[in-house]
C-alpha cells in the first residue's frame, strides 16, 4: 500500500493513531463550524503550520507542503475573491488549507497499519448493519491518504504545463484525472497483491 509516512521521533510520532485521528476529527469539525474572521483564519493556518515544526517534521517538509498547495490556494482563493469578496476568500481558502495540512500531518506521522487498526476498532459496532469494518477502514484510510497525494498531482500537472508554456486552466483536469486513475490502479494492484482486493 502506498504510504506517506515519514519515520521520526517527534511528539506527534509518539502519539497513538487513535489520539491523532480523534484530534483530526475534532479540529476538522471546529474549523468547519466555528465562525472565524480573517485574523482568526490566519492564526489557525499559522498554528497548524507550526505543528509541523513542533511535531518533529521540520521546516523543509512544511515548506514542501505549502509549495504543493500553491496552485490550489491561488485558484481557490482567486475564484472566491471574484465571486464572494476578499474576506470570504481568505476565510474559506484558509479553512481548506488548514484541513489539508492537518490531514497531511496525520498521514506523515502515522503508519497506515496503525490507522487501519484504529478505524477497524471504531467501525466494529457497525457490523450490526452488515458493514465490514476492515473494508470500511481501508476505504477511509485511503481517502485520508489521497488528500496530499492529489495536491502533489496538481503540482506535477502545473509544473508540466508551465514547462510547455501553458496556463493552468480547464485543460489541467484531463492530466490530473489520468494521474489519479493511474494511482488508483497502482493502489488496486498493491491491494490485490496483498490479498486485500479482487
Amino acid at each position: 500500500m502506498i504510504s506517506l509516512y515519514r519515520p521520526g521521533t517527534g511528539i506527534l510520532h509518539r502519539r497513538s493513531a487513535g489520539a491523532k485521528l480523534g484530534l483530526l476529527a475534532a479540529l476538522a469539525l471546529c474549523v468547519s463550524v466555528l465562525p472565524l474572521g480573517t485574523t482568526g483564519t490566519a492564526i489557525l493556518v499559522a498554528a497548524v503550520s507550526s505543528l509541523y515544526v513542533v511535531g518533529g517534521l521540520g521546516w523543509r517538509l512544511l515548506a514542501e507542503s505549502w509549495w504543493r498547495l500553491r496552485w490550489l490556494i491561488i485558484v481557490l482563493a482567486g475564484a472566491l475573491w471574484i465571486f464572494v469578496g476578499l474576506d470570504e476568500a481568505v476565510r474559506n481558502a484558509g479553512r481548506v488549507v488548514a484541513l489539508i495540512l492537518l490531514v497531511a500531518l496525520v498521514t506523515r506521522t502515522t503508519r497506515m497499519g496503525d490507522l487501519l487498526d484504529v478505524l477497524q476498532r471504531l467501525l466494529r459496532p457497525l457490523r450490526v448493519f452488515r458493514l465490514d469494518p476492515e473494508t470500511a477502514a481501508l476505504a477511509i484510510s485511503l481517502t485520508i491518504a489521497m488528500v496530499p497525494v492529489l495536491a502533489g498531482f496538481l503540482n506535477q500537472v502545473r509544473d508540466a504545463q508551465r514547462a510547455r508554456g501553458v496556463r493552468l486552466g480547464p485543460r489541467a483536469a484531463l492530466p490530473l484525472l489520468v494521474l489519479t486513475l493511474r494511482h488508483a490502479d497502482d493502489v488496486g494492484d498493491a491491494l490485490a497483491a496483498r490479498g486485500l482486493a479482487r
